[in-house]
């Protein structure tokens, strides 16, 4: 978490500098509509940069996923840059529109224009000054569309299949904003570090929309797959999914996921990868709990020899630390990671010794899954902790400290329900553990 919030703050301070220096004399006043119209020009200029990343995000890019620990974190990037552009272009529409209201209503008076508008000597700045009327007018409605799209994505209710489908058309209203952005804002700033830094950032968001729009978002990681097997879990209502994938996988680390599309009218979704790789048997597993619309009719929709695709492999939680003590806490159908690292632990027979407790937390019991479970941790050599709310109450940091003497020179990975983490890593931090350092969270949320 750290990280990303560098990485936006870090962002928003290097656009808000560049912007100063471009605007030296912006904190003298001058009157009100000097400052709007300078306001005008931030508020344009932050909102196209947090849109901007926010669209080259979307592509999934390689390099910027181990900075930022991971594509969950990098997705949890993504929205917090759509937020911030939401409120900041909602700033600028009303710097724009509050002070016409304004005049209209006779709180402000506008100073005399002066005549008309100085030709300027620059003929790509006279075609801009030409085309402000249309980039004013289809700025305007691009940016009402925006706010509707992001507004959608940010509702966790509104179903993922129309989310999927409404959150491209996103990348068409960023065209638009693009080209009145690029019109509007003031042609001295393509000539300062604002202009540049600026440029390749709408062109990249350019570049990322067009890609979005013609569906090649990780064209080249993804790979055909067939479903292999099936089997339903009743008392967790989970199903466990093996596709093999002959060609073209390059393998995972336990606790990667990956993009699975086996609809293509639903779209691509991402589920942790619940077995390790075997280059010989080349399936990969997934186990799907029942938790919308979309997962309780897989059981009905999917069969055996079923064409799939499948994206990856993602993420950087990989239990890869140098600590001799690691805890465990699978939260719910959050111990999919687990199981594919006690899989890996089991079929590695020769890595150095690590002490390793396993605790999973599920309100749902099923017996085979636990028993599962149970002979994978054995295999393993993983000590195993089963907590039933119903029947054993509430996992928190105190039981497991109790249970692990050696917490205090242990990681801790963490995947489960947000708030549950959240609130594991502030016990832990309450007791004196470093947990930027020691505590690991998987941010499963895509939208």
């Amino acid at each position: 978490m750290r990280n990303i919030k560098i990485a936006l703050w870090g962002f928003l301070a290097l656009l808000t500098l560049l912007w100063l220096a471009a605007e030296s004399p912006v904190f003298q006043w001058s009157g009100y509509f000097p400052l709007r119209a300078s306001m005008i020009q931030y508020s344009g200029v932050i909102a196209m940069g947090c849109m901007s990343v926010a669209m080259i995000l979307a592509l999934r890019p390689r390099w910027p996923e181990k900075r930022v620990d991971g594509l969950d974190k990098m997705y949890r990037l993504h929205k917090w840059l759509g937020i911030a552009a939401l409120v900041v272009a909602i700033v600028h529409w009303l710097w724009v529109q509050g002070t016409r209201w304004a005049v209209g209503w006779g709180w402000l008076v506008r100073p005399p224009r002066g005549g008309p508008r100085p030709v300027p000597d620059n003929l790509v700045e006279q075609w801009f000054q030409g085309q402000r009327g249309t980039a004013e007018w289809v700025g305007e409605w691009a940016f009402y569309a925006a706010v509707l799209l992001i507004a959608l994505a940010l509702i966790n209710r509104f179903p993922y299949r129309l989310f999927f489908k409404t959150h491209r058309l996103l990348a068409v209203a960023y065209l638009v904003l693009v080209f009145h952005a690029v019109v509007l804002s003031k042609f001295a700033y393509w000539g300062e570090p604002i202009g540049w830094v600026m440029a390749p950032l709408l062109a990249g968001g350019t570049w990322a929309a067009v890609v979005v729009l013609l569906r090649r978002v990780a064209a080249d990681r993804k790979v055909p797959g067939t479903i292999s097997a099936l089997h339903y879990y009743p008392g967790v209502r989970a199903l466990e999914v093996e596709i093999e994938v002959p060609q073209g996988w390059p393998g995972h680390k336990a606790g990667q996921f990956a993009f699975a599309t086996s609809d293509v009218a639903e779209g691509a979704h991402p589920y942790t990868i619940a077995s390790a790789w075997n280059g010989a048997d080349r399936r990969i597993a997934f186990v799907v709990r029942e938790l919308g619309d979309y997962t309780r009719r897989l059981r009905e929709k999917l069969r055996v020899g079923q064409a799939v695709m499948v994206e990856g492999p993602y993420g950087c939680f990989t239990f890869d630390d140098d600590r001799a003590h690691q805890i465990w806490v699978g939260g719910g159908i959050g111990v999919t990671p687990f199981i594919a690292r006690m899989k890996y632990l089991a079929a590695s027979p020769g890595r150095p010794p690590q002490s390793i407790h396993f605790f999973h937390s599920t309100r749902e019991y099923d017996e085979e899954a636990i028993a599962k479970l149970t002979a994978d941790a054995a295999a393993a050599g993983v000590r195993f902790h089963v907590f039933v709310d119903d029947r054993d109450g509430r996992l928190d940091g105190e039981r497991i400290r109790a249970a692990v003497p050696e917490w205090r020179d242990a990681s801790v990975w963490f995947c489960g329900p947000t708030g549950f983490g959240q609130a594991l890593r502030y016990d832990f931090a309450t007791q004196g553990m470093p947990v930027e350092q020691r505590f690991h969270q998987e941010l499963f949320a895509m939208r």
